[in-house]
């Protein structure tokens, strides 16, 4: 089957050219028009209707790829959001959870079914960026790589959540701090959101200057009591924690517990994370929400924006909002 990016190929244009000289959506040269349609008929391609029309997207393909290191339940909480979202503006959504990195990406994109991409687990340096920009298909990523120019990105202020959770503890008294941070292997791949907790959690500590630590946890007992144990060898002063990894809450405070010490008696715990979650543990946890029916909201939103010419900010980062429960509290002067 010929596609579009066979098109552009064939006319030496862009595939976003293509899209324009089928739908009339922007201005192109005569010329350019005429390059293209002789090279739709060289090639037989056959345009489906909405490329024609250039209507708006009627069906949205979320990209999520479900990789080792995904906590499964938050990011099903990112899909049925971006659903709820989308259905309430009469699209249906294609949630795409195999990691196939570019070439899924070409695969999705090329489909006559698909009008628009969502795409998530965003790294810094993510190999998909170099077509994406290529596409003729609007596309909105849930993350914010480290090049983010020319396109169009919505995210919790990561950086900004670790910092604020620093913040916090500095003003409690605390002076000895550490990161429990996503598994090993989100670390492996540059992860975007939790690269820029590591960078807001090392410049707000140093703001501060607090001694600070920076651990992976994979998110079982096992580890999570390997690791309290290793940080408290370490760092015997440790009474503050932050901690961006859901699934690993329950396990660590377990295992601190399990080595004497009282929340927040002895240690005080921050976490970015779902409320849901912060509220249900066994002491409800000082937290930055990860507001994820607001982010996908946001996504699905600006996705429709841009094919019907409505100016799209490039970058939407939501501010963190910290509420403060039962983990933290004063250090106790020693």
């Amino acid at each position: 089957m010929v596609k579009i990016t066979d098109v552009a190929r064939h006319a030496g244009v862009s595939p976003s050219t293509v899209s324009y000289a089928l739908s009339g959506k922007r201005p192109i040269s005569e010329e350019t028009r005429r390059r293209v349609h002789d090279s739709i008929r060289a090639l037989g391609y056959r345009p489906h209707a909405r490329a024609l029309a250039g209507g708006e997207p009627n069906v949205i393909a979320l990209v999520l790829p479900l990789r080792a290191g995904v906590h499964v339940p938050v990011a099903m909480q990112f899909a049925v959001a971006v659903v709820t979202t989308a259905r309430a503006y009469g699209r249906d959504v294609l949630v795409v959870t195999q990691d196939e990195g570019a070439d899924g990406l070409r695969r999705v994109a090329d489909t006559a079914l698909v009008d628009g991409l969502i795409l998530m687990d965003v790294q810094l340096h993510d190999p998909r960026l170099p077509l994406l920009r290529t596409l003729d298909r609007p596309a909105v990523l849930i993350g914010l790589p480290a090049d983010h120019a020319g396109l169009t990105c919505v995210d919790l202020d990561f950086r900004a959540a670790a910092e604020t959770c620093v913040d916090h503890l500095a003003e409690l008294g605390h002076r000895v701090v550490a990161l429990v941070g996503s598994p090993p292997e989100v670390y492996v791949r540059r992860t975007a959101f939790a690269q820029r907790v590591v960078q807001g959690f090392t410049a707000a500590a140093d703001r501060h200057g607090l001694v600070s630590a920076v651990h992976p946890c994979e998110p079982t007992p096992a580890a999570a009591l390997r690791l309290a144990e290793r940080l408290l060898r370490e760092h015997p002063a440790l009474t503050g924690l932050v901690v961006h990894n859901e699934a690993a809450l329950n396990p660590l405070l377990d295992a601190f517990g399990r080595l004497g010490l009282r929340v927040p008696g002895d240690l005080s715990v921050t976490a970015i994370c779902p409320p849901g979650l912060a509220e249900s543990t066994r002491v409800p946890l000082t937290s930055v929400t990860l507001p994820a029916a607001e982010i996908a909201g946001r996504a699905v939103e600006l996705l429709l924006r841009e094919p019907a010419g409505d100016p799209v900010p490039a970058t939407t980062l939501l501010p963190p909002a910290l509420t403060v429960r039962g983990s933290t509290a004063r250090r106790t002067a020693l």
